[in-house]
């Protein structure tokens, strides 16, 4: 072996000594530096920022002002159909001729409210001075009497004068009785109590979507202790169906023995025909018989 020990040197990379040196450095393996390029991009973007909220704040300022120059030229009346344009455009010719700005909205809702058959209603004030009034109307749902005027109740249980166009549209409404006394409301109405509403709704549902019942069935006549009953215009007998729901399938037992029974025995042969119990009809003939007929279906 050797007795001395080889130790390569390696030659330094030509850098500018301390005394700066004018000597280039190498460039092979050594990127440029990345300097970054100045850009006015964001003063361009403020710029048009500064356009966009000064053409709007100028158009919202010529709007404002166009719009106390016009005045109420026109009523436009959407949604209405028991209570005609021209009664609702007669509570509402005061407004005709005023600056559209200074319209009160709520002062136009009080006004169309006072209609009965009116449940709700939306103002749209246009620029081009029209009105424009959607209407929410209430939907009748059956006839009553009320210390002998004939009345007409919504879905919610309120009593409502019978007008003409009602009369007309709605001539298969049911009658109901039995109504306890109905409490008035703040919006001047009279209303059924909630319990007795909510029944009336469910055994009125079930009946308009009969098949037979709805063209036979005339009257419901609420009662307490689940004893609800229907009439019908052919006979007296009144047909059980309760409180406690399952109208269809009732309904349906109606129906079935309407035309089984009924329309073979005649009209005059039961004083009663409960339809509560499932797969069963009870009967009660009009003779007074104490023991109840027991019919199987």
């Amino acid at each position: 072996m050797p007795d001395f020990e080889y130790i390569r040197k390696q030659e330094p990379l030509p850098f500018p000594d301390e005394q700066g040196s004018n000597e280039d450095p190498p460039k092979e393996g050594y990127p440029e530096p990345f300097v970054p390029e100045r850009s006015g991009g964001w003063q361009l973007l403020f710029l048009v920022f500064l356009v966009v909220i000064g053409t709007f704040g100028g158009l919202a300022f010529y709007a404002g002002k166009w719009k106390k120059d016009i005045d109420v030229r026109k009523y436009i009346f959407e949604g209405n159909s028991i209570v005609s344009s021209r009664e609702l455009a007669g509570v509402l010719k005061l407004y005709h001729g005023r600056n559209l700005d200074s319209l009160e909205a709520g002062d136009i809702r009080q006004r169309v409210l006072k209609f009965p058959y009116i449940k709700d209603v939306i103002i749209i004030k246009e620029m081009n001075g029209l009105v424009r009034i959607r209407v929410v109307e209430r939907k009748p749902l059956a006839q009553t009497v009320v210390a002998g005027k004939q009345m007409i109740v919504d879905r919610e249980g309120f009593l409502l004068p019978l007008n003409s166009v009602v009369e007309t549209r709605f001539q298969r409404l049911p009658q109901v009785s039995g109504i306890s006394r109905p409490k008035a409301q703040p919006n001047g109405l009279l209303q059924m109590s909630q319990q007795e509403a909510d029944l009336l709704l469910r055994i009125a549902g079930a009946l308009s979507e009969s098949e037979y019942a709805k063209m036979l069935i005339r009257e419901l006549h609420l009662a307490s202790n689940n004893m609800t009953y229907c009439l019908t215009m052919q006979t007296p007998t009144r047909f059980i169906v309760g409180n406690d729901g399952n109208f269809k399938e009732k309904l349906k037992k109606f129906e079935i023995f309407w035309q089984k029974v009924v329309s073979k025995k005649g009209f005059d042969v039961y004083e009663t025909v409960d339809l509560r119990f499932k797969d069963r009809i009870f009967t009660r003939d009009s003779l007074f018989i104490k023991v109840p007929q027991d019919v199987s279906l």
